[in-house]
């Protein structure tokens, strides 16, 4: 299986369109939050349509995982806490949103939700015990948006902005990788990184550019290998232990 990730595009659409191009030529494409951008002059409203539009698109050509970020949640009318709730309402074909899971013979593959305050984390934690059952002995997948805390993927350059929440959930369920995003510039300092491996537990960060191609792994669990590109670097990674990040420049 060839598997592209992408995250925080923030209703950049010449990167959405890229997206479009390339998607095609994968299994899978997973997006894995901050599809909207809270700091545009477009209004949430519209940006919601757009999106949509390019996912629907998107699972027309292959099968779409999409998960919350941030940027993506909206005041919610039936709770205290925002969410992402119009990502769930008819994502279309081909398209698997917060709360949905993918199936293949040897890997399950959940998609969680941004959490807002303790009722949404304790909704996806609810969701992780509920599909942890259906894992069967499968490689389990994660598509959540932050990275955990104390992994060179939440550095910023100045600090660890990683979720704590995350690694009690890692330590407790044990996936096997965990496609995210949400720290734009960690790939870009030294001591930050768009991939991880602890306890067993791949972590993928691919970062954020400007432009028109946005950053993006990709990912061959035929070869066993993970990319990842940007527009003045990329890396390869062999997805076995101790990592090792070998330079394709």
């Amino acid at each position: 299986m060839k598997i592209l990730l992408v995250a925080d595009l923030h209703y950049t659409l010449r990167q959405w369109d890229w997206l479009g191009v390339a998607a095609d030529r994968f299994d899978l494409v997973v997006v894995a939050g901050d599809l909207l951008d809270i700091a545009s002059i477009v209004p949430p409203e519209a940006q919601i349509v757009v999106v949509r539009k390019y996912l629907a698109r998107l699972g027309a050509k292959t099968p779409l995982l999409v998960s919350s970020g941030n940027h993506d949640i909206l005041p919610d009318p039936g709770g205290d806490e925002r969410t992402a709730a119009w990502l769930r309402e008819d994502p279309g074909s081909g398209v698997l949103v917060d709360g949905d899971h993918f199936e293949t013979d040897d890997l399950f593959f959940s998609i969680l939700p941004w959490w807002d305050g303790p009722q949404t984390r304790a909704e996806v934690e609810a969701l992780l015990q509920e599909q942890a059952t259906a894992v069967a002995g499968r490689r389990w997948v994660w598509i959540y948006h932050p990275p955990p805390k104390g992994s060179p993927t939440a550095w910023n350059g100045r600090r660890d902005l990683g979720d704590s929440h995350l690694l009690g959930w890692v330590a407790e369920h044990r996936p096997y990788m965990i496609f995210g995003g949400h720290i734009h510039t960690a790939p870009f300092y030294a001591n930050g990184s768009w991939i991880d491996l602890v306890d067993g537990t791949w972590f993928f960060n691919g970062g954020r550019q400007t432009g028109g191609v946005p950053t993006f792994t990709m990912i061959d669990l035929e070869q066993n290998t993970a990319t990842w590109v940007a527009a003045d670097d990329a890396e390869r990674a062999t997805l076995e232990a101790p990592l090792v990040r070998s330079s394709l420049d």
